[in-house]
């Protein structure tokens, strides 16, 4: 599997080439203490950058959270579309802002993907 240089999200398995699997988790685990990489879920990894409010690490994405946990449900190979809120605003079909990310999977998915205050919401 090869790396673009501007992804926002990572998955352990991506960096294989370069060393074991203990050698990629423990550097991972250093960039999560730095700040430099959140973990959203487990095996999923999202670059971060330092609040300039709080000091906290966050989502450094386009679109902050969610098209990070959309990304890394795209890497893991699982199936989604919007949700039919999403769907729903998008198509001029109601004026409500969807203000928790969700998306329909169309396959088995359990993972949990959250950034520490905001969680994605699977629906079926």
């Amino acid at each position: 599997m090869s790396r673009r240089t501007r992804d926002d999200v990572f998955l352990p398995r991506e960096f294989t080439d370069l060393a074991g699997d203990d050698q990629v988790l423990r550097a991972l685990r250093a960039l999560v203490k730095e700040g430099r990489l959140i973990r959203l879920g487990y095996g999923v990894y999202a670059r971060a950058t330092r609040s300039r409010l709080s000091g906290r690490p966050m989502v450094d994405s386009a679109n902050g959270f969610s098209s990070a946990a959309l990304q890394a449900l795209t890497k893991l190979g699982v199936p989604w579309e919007p949700s039919d809120s999403v769907r729903a605003y998008n198509e001029g079909r109601s004026t409500q802002i969807p203000v928790n990310p969700a998306v329909k999977v169309k396959s088995r998915f359990s993972r949990h993907l959250s950034d520490g205050r905001t969680e994605l919401r699977l629906e079926r």
